[in-house]
């Protein structure tokens, strides 16, 4: 019998939903996926960034419901300690909820000019500059996780603040952000995770098309 559920939205669209699912499987957790529709209003409204829906993720687990990813990843961190989804230095792991806490608050640029889209391939992008804003904060906090903790993750094993960040990752790919050495070897490791390609195959077979994040940009 499976610990948990997890309810998720698009795994092509859903930058939230995948940061819930990362985060679960990176503390080994045994738990089913149960899909809310694209075509259901919240959750539409919520991948076009028009609200911050309740309903993705969701984490079901022992009588409780845990919604909001840096809720999640919180709880998951606590009944699951030997995964050390946060780091186990106290100073790490301050810094560590910063930067998921800067993520999950911010880059509002980003995520409008960039939606996640793991379906399409954007050469030569035009990424505006209140965009390439984020992106500069953005690789600024990798390089300086990188400087103190040595990679290959951002706190040197992987935590939450990778889950957090992966979507990026993404959306980077998509639109064929250059980068420099340091972040395009960070976004090879994230791509490269089993958990990853296996969330990234599922999510280029699925049917469902949101046409607003279709168009030719």
């Amino acid at each position: 019998m499976v610990e948990a559920t997890l309810i998720i939205s698009s795994k092509n669209y859903s930058a939230w939903s995948l940061r819930g699912w990362l985060m679960a499987k990176f503390v080994g957790l045994d738990f089913d996926v149960e899909m809310v529709s694209i075509d259901d209003a919240d959750a539409r409204a919520e991948l076009l960034l028009l609200s911050s829906s309740t309903l993705v993720p969701c984490l079901l687990h022992e009588g409780l419901r845990v919604w909001d990813t840096l809720a999640i990843g919180e709880y998951l961190a606590e009944v699951k300690p030997e995964a050390q989804l946060l780091p186990a230095d106290r100073a790490a792991r301050a810094r560590c909820r910063s930067i998921c806490g800067e993520m999950h608050s911010g880059f509002n640029a980003l995520r409008s000019a960039l939606p996640m889209n793991l379906k399409r391939l954007h050469k030569g992008f035009k990424v505006w500059s209140n965009a390439q804003a984020d992106i500069a904060r953005i690789t600024t906090v990798w390089r300086d996780c990188f400087e103190t903790y040595g990679g290959p993750y951002l706190f040197g094993a992987r935590s939450m603040a990778d889950a957090m960040y992966a979507p990026v990752v993404t959306r980077f790919r998509t639109y064929d952000v250059s980068l420099d050495p340091v972040c395009t070897a960070y976004s090879h490791t994230i791509l490269a995770m089993p958990e990853f390609i296996e969330w990234d195959e599922a999510a280029k077979h699925e049917p469902e098309d949101l046409p607003e994040l279709e168009s030719e940009f």
